[in-house]
């Protein structure tokens, strides 16, 4: 079905009675959407001499099951631009009769999300804006949001286990993850606006600084060592693998920069219980993406494609947990990698077909596109590369029998042989799924001590 303004004609039909509503009478350049956004469809126009972002729902169905309303997520940016927090001023809501969709309008900020260009900027003036910003986030006052849910971390976990279970429960990782949660559950803290998803990448930069904070999608009440936590985890820091703090520098100064700017001291034992506790829930995330795909709701490739970056926080969870096994066990090696096979002679094989789809794409296709066509592309020829990879030989990494030993504790990180198993099924899981995450060559080195 297509969605309200899909037509990039209509959209500007749309937006011209948005702006017109909200006092703008400048001509409006042509919409063009922006490449980012998994979840949530970003689109740049002018409207006179000023630039806008229009933010909206990708369809109906999605934003039914979303926790927060579009209106209300603008309310809580408007709450936090008030509040003294770098972020967009929302200018306009949609309507119905706008024929537009569901979203609102933002004046555009200076600088760039690109994640690359944002970790190029002054390590210490982006550690310290980040900090500020978090610390004044937790700072608001909530009251008149109430509409925001709700994040205990016991009950958080117990959400995270249904949630596993319903994508069939059979990642061994994802289940030590969750045993590991349980066991180390924080008492509840005294409830401050989280933010959510305050990470490189819903972050903008400018001139080597921050200016402005993106995405405010997941926002709600809870613990505020739940957002310092989350943009340390691996797979927000783009390779940055030895600056924990979102790739810029150590925790300690991180959390330093935070107190300084008037955040709360940090308590170190539930900024860890927070790491995991994001980590399993971004790979239950993941997962998720398969089911919106299969269920219509969202039946872009991109979904799919994401669906496969599970393996990603399972090796993260073990690099985070591997601690607590013994030593003898860290020390065990793991069995030989697969070896692939031979040069193949005679008739392509499948894997080779899809080897010639991606190249004749990047040939001959990819020079005519741009903008979100581009992004795109590249999302399809990822696609390719892990059907390739899966027909050349992928592991199976999912254990129901294993799943129950672990949550029921009858296996842990002392079970004999149970780290490097998983060690070894991780590596080639993720070697088939996404061998460009840059945490997987690290991992090899220590693991099999290469």
């Amino acid at each position: 079905m297509t969605e309200p303004g899909s037509d990039t004609a209509d959209l500007a039909d749309g937006l011209r009675r948005v702006m017109a509503r909200a006092g703008f009478r400048g001509e409006l350049g042509t919409p063009h959407r922006l490449s980012g956004g998994a979840n949530m469809q970003s689109w740049r126009f002018s409207c006179g001499d000023e630039d806008f972002v229009l933010r909206r729902a990708p369809s109906q169905e999605w934003i039914e099951a979303r926790p927060v309303a579009l209106a209300q997520e603008a309310a809580v940016i408007r709450r936090a631009v008030a509040g003294g927090v770098m972020a967009p001023e929302v200018i306009e809501e949609l309507t119905p009769s706008d024929g537009i969709g569901i979203g609102f309008v933002m004046r555009a900020i200076p600088g760039t999300a690109d994640p690359k260009a944002v970790l190029a900027g002054d390590p210490q003036a982006m550690i310290g804006d980040l900090a500020t910003a978090l610390a004044r986030i937790h700072a608001l006052d909530p009251e008149g949001l109430d509409f925001l849910p709700v994040l205990d971390p016991a009950s958080g976990v117990e959400s995270l286990a249904e949630q596993f279970e319903s994508y069939g429960g059979d990642r061994p990782v994802i289940a030590l993850g969750l045993a590991w949660l349980r066991a180390n559950v924080p008492p509840p803290a005294a409830p401050r606006l989280v933010h959510g998803d305050l990470r490189i990448g819903n972050v903008m930069a400018h001139d080597g600084r921050l200016s402005g904070v993106l995405d405010w999608e997941l926002a709600h009440t809870g613990d505020p060592h739940e957002d310092l936590a989350y943009g340390c985890m691996t797979v927000w820091r783009f390779g940055k693998l030895d600056a924990p703090a979102f790739g810029f520098t150590d925790l300690e100064t991180y959390f330093a920069a935070y107190e300084a700017a008037g955040g709360a001291p940090v308590d170190r034992a539930r900024f860890r219980f927070w790491l995991v506790y994001r980590t399993v829930w971004w790979a239950l995330g993941c997962l998720g993406m398969g089911t919106y795909w299969r269920g219509g709701t969202d039946r872009s490739l991109e979904r799919v494609v994401v669906a496969r970056r599970a393996a990603e926080q399972e090796l993260d969870l073990l690099l985070l947990l591997e601690s607590d096994a013994p030593e003898e066990e860290r020390q065990r090696r793991l069995a030989p990698a697969p070896q692939p096979e031979g040069e193949r002679q005679g008739e392509p094989s499948a894997g080779e077909i899809l080897t010639a789809i991606s190249e004749w794409l990047a040939a001959a296709v990819k020079p005519k596109l741009e903008g979100r066509d581009r992004f795109d592309l590249a999302v399809a020829q990822n696609a390719l590369g892990i059907v390739r990879r899966e027909l050349a030989g992928r592991p199976d990494p999912h254990d129901r029998v294993l799943v129950e030993d672990l949550l029921s504790g009858r296996a842990t990180l002392a079970t004999p042989g149970l780290l490097a198993r998983l060690r070894r099924t991780v590596l080639d899981t993720l070697a088939s799924d996404q061998p460009k995450y840059p945490a997987l060559p690290r991992a090899r080195e220590e693991w099999e001590g290469n």
